[in-house]
C-alpha cells in the first residue's frame, strides 16, 4: 500500500469516528436521563445554596427559607441520584469497555498510521520543493551580472526559502494537532461520562500525551540545558574521583556531608532570591555571614574571647549557656536585618539600584569588623552546644531538618500569602503593582528584612556547625554562591520569575560541585572560575528566554 493510499481525508476520518460516537452518544443520553432529577438537580441546589449565602440583598430569614427549601430538594434529588447509581455506573461500564474495545483498533490507530504517512508526504514534498527553488536560484543567478541584481535575487530567494519553511512548519503542526485530537477525543468522551473523574492510569496517560504534543526541542535545551550540563560534569567528576582519589564520590556519607555544608547556605540563598525576584540583589551576603560568625563565637565562647572587640575582650559565661545560645541567635538576626532594612530603604525610597545599596553595606560592614577585632580570630564556641542545637540520630545530622523547616516556611509565604503575590508583582512591574493599590516601598522593605533574618539564622546555624572559629573574613565569596544558586535555580533577574524549589535545586547544585572538586583536589581559587561561568551560562540562558518572550 502506498503513502497516499494511507493518508485519510477528514471525511474519511469522521466516518470511522461517527459509530463510536453514536454508540457512547445513545449512553450518554441515558445517563444524562437519569442524571436529570438526581446529579445534576444536586449540583445545581448546591450552587444555589452558596450563591443564597453570599447574597446581601436577602435578610436573614429570607436566606433560611430560601436554604430550608433547597435542602428539601438536596434531599430527595441525592435520593434519586443513589437510586440511579447503580444504573449509571453500569451504563458508564459499557461506554468504556466499547471505547477499550474498538477506539484504538477501528478508529486511533489509523488515524495515527494516517498521521504518519501524511507527515512522510510533507517531508518529501518540502525537500522538493527546497530542490526546485535552489535549482531556480542558481539558474537565475546564472543569467544576472550586476552586483544589484545578484544582491535583490538572493534577497528574494531566502524569502521563499522563509515562506517555504513556514508553509512546511504549518503543515506539520496541523498534522500534529490532528493526531493529539484524535488521541484526546476518547479522554473527552469519558470525560463526559464520568463527569472528569479519571483513574491515575487515565491521567497519567493524559499528562504523557499533552508533554509530547507541547514538546519543543529549542525550549527544552533552553530551560533544562544547563542541568543538563551540570548534571554531565558531576558524573565526569564521580567517575574521575575513584581513579584519582581511590574512593568513590556518590558514597552515604558524602551526600549526608552535602547537605549539612549545604543547609545554612539554604537560608542565605532564599534569603537572596526573595531580593532577586524583585529584580535586585545582594552582594553583602558574605559580610553578613562574617559579622555574625564573630558576634556568636564571642558569645558562645567558654571563657574570655580569645580576639578583641573595639579592643575589649568579653566573657559571656556568667549568662546560662541556653540564654547564650538564644542571644547570639537574636544579635545575629537583629544585626543583620538593620543593615538589610538600611539597604531596603535606600532602595524603596530613592529607587537606588540594590546592587550600589548593598555594596555599600558589604564595604561599611567589612571596614567595621575588620577594625574592630583587627582581623583575628574568637576561637571556638562550647562544644555542648552542637549537640544541642544539632544533635546528631545515628549518621542523620539534624541540621539538615533547620534547613527543610526554613523551605517550608519560604514556600508558604512565596505562594500562599499576600507578601508573596505581591513581591512576584512587583518584580514583575513595579509601576503596575503600584497601580493596582500594592505599596512598592512595603513590599521592598519587607524583602530587605526577611533577608536579614535568613542570612542571621544561617550564620548562625553555621557558628554551630563549625564549632565557632569566627573572624571578619569569614564567609568570602558566599554571595556569589548564593546568587548563582538563585540563578541557576531559575529566579530571574528579570524580576518577578522564580520558584523556591529552584532555589533548593541550585543551592545542592552547587555545594555537591564545591565539595566534588574539593575531594579531588581542585584548588579553591580555580572553584571561583567554575562558579564564574556557571553564573555567566546561567543569566544568558536568562536573558535569551526573556529576548524570545519580547
Amino acid at each position: 500500500m502506498s503513502n497516499n493510499e494511507k493518508i485519510l481525508s477528514p471525511e474519511e476520518e469522521r466516518a470511522l469516528l461517527a459509530p463510536i460516537d453514536a454508540y457512547v452518544g445513545g449512553i450518554q443520553q441515558k445517563i444524562n436521563a437519569l442524571r436529570a432529577d438526581g446529579t445534576d438537580k444536586v449540583l445545581a441546589l448546591t450552587n444555589h445554596i452558596a450563591i443564597v449565602r453570599e447574597n446581601a440583598n436577602y435578610t436573614k430569614e429570607e436566606k433560611n427559607s430560601i436554604i430550608a427549601g433547597d435542602r428539601r430538594e438536596l434531599a430527595a434529588a441525592k435520593a434519586v441520584e443513589a437510586k440511579n447509581k447503580a444504573q449509571i455506573d453500569a451504563l458508564i461500564g459499557d461506554a468504556v469497555g466499547y471505547l477499550d474495545a474498538h477506539y484504538d483498533q477501528e478508529y486511533y490507530s489509523r488515524v495515527a498510521r494516517s498521521c504518519a504517512a501524511q507527515k512522510a508526504a510533507e517531508i518529501s514534498r518540502y525537500n522538493n520543493e527546497l530542490q526546485t527553488l535552489t535549482k531556480q536560484h542558481e539558474a537565475e543567478m546564472a543569467k544576472l551580472t550586476g552586483k544589484g541584481e545578484l544582491k535583490d535575487e538572493k534577497y528574494v530567494f531566502k524569502n521563499r526559502l522563509f515562506d517555504a519553511r513556514l508553509r512546511h512548519q504549518s503543515i506539520l503542526q496541523e498534522i500534529k494537532d490532528t493526531q493529539h485530537e484524535a488521541f484526546m477525543h476518547r479522554y473527552h468522551l469519558t470525560d463526559l461520562l464520568r463527569l472528569s473523574k479519571f483513574t491515575v492510569r487515565e491521567k497519567v496517560i493524559q499528562r504523557w500525551e499533552n508533554y509530547k504534543y507541547a514538546f519543543n526541542t529549542k525550549q527544552f535545551f533552553l530551560k533544562n540545558g544547563l542541568y543538563i550540563a551540570i548534571l554531565f560534569i558531576f558524573i565526569i567528576l564521580c567517575i574521575l574521583t575513584p581513579i584519582i582519589k581511590h574512593k568513590p564520590l556518590l558514597t552515604t556519607k558524602n551526600i549526608l556531608t552535602i547537605l549539612t555544608q549545604a543547609s545554612p547556605r539554604m537560608f542565605l540563598a532564599l534569603g537572596v532570591g526573595g531580593l532577586i525576584l524583585l529584580g535586585g540583589t545582594d552582594l553583602s551576603v558574605g559580610r553578613m555571614v562574617g559579622t555574625s560568625m564573630v558576634l556568636s563565637t564571642m558569645i558562645m565562647h567558654k571563657g574570655v574571647n580569645t580576639g578583641y572587640l573595639f579592643g575589649t575582650a568579653y566573657d559571656f559565661t556568667a549568662i546560662p549557656l541556653g540564654l547564650r545560645i538564644v542571644l547570639a541567635l537574636v544579635i545575629c538576626c537583629c544585626i543583620t536585618t538593620v543593615f538589610t532594612s538600611i539597604a531596603g530603604f535606600f532602595t524603596a525610597r530613592f529607587k537606588i539600584h540594590p546592587f550600589i545599596s548593598t555594596m555599600a553595606n558589604m564595604l561599611i560592614m567589612f571596614g567595621l569588623m575588620t577594625y574592630a577585632t583587627q582581623g583575628v580570630s574568637f576561637g571556638a564556641i562550647e562544644k555542648d552546644i552542637k549537640g544541642i542545637i544539632m544533635p546528631t540520630w545515628g549518621d542523620f545530622p539534624t541540621i539538615i531538618l533547620w534547613a527543610v523547616a526554613v523551605i517550608i516556611v519560604m514556600y508558604f509565604i512565596w505562594n500562599k500569602t499576600k507578601l508573596g503575590k505581591n513581591m512576584y508583582a512587583v518584580g514583575g512591574n513595579p509601576e503596575a503593582a503600584a497601580v493596582s493599590g500594592i505599596s512598592v516601598f512595603r513590599v521592598t522593605l519587607t524583602a530587605f528584612m526577611i533577608a536579614g533574618v535568613l542570612y542571621g539564622f544561617g550564620a548562625w546555624l553555621e557558628c554551630i556547625r563549625m564549632v565557632g572559629s569566627g573572624s571578619a573574613s569569614y564567609g568570602q565569596g558566599w554571595e556569589t554562591d548564593a546568587i548563582a544558586a538563585c540563578v541557576v535555580g531559575g529566579v530571574s533577574f528579570k524580576g518577578g520569575i522564580g520558584k523556591i524549589q529552584g532555589i533548593v535545586v541550585g543551592v545542592l547544585i552547587f555545594t555537591s560541585l564545591t565539595y566534588s572538586l574539593t575531594i579531588l583536589g581542585v584548588d579553591t581559587n580555580l572553584q571561583f572560575v567554575f562558579s564564574g561561568i556557571i553564573i555567566l551560562a546561567a543569566v544568558t540562558i536568562d536573558c535569551l528566554k526573556y529576548v524570545q518572550k519580547k
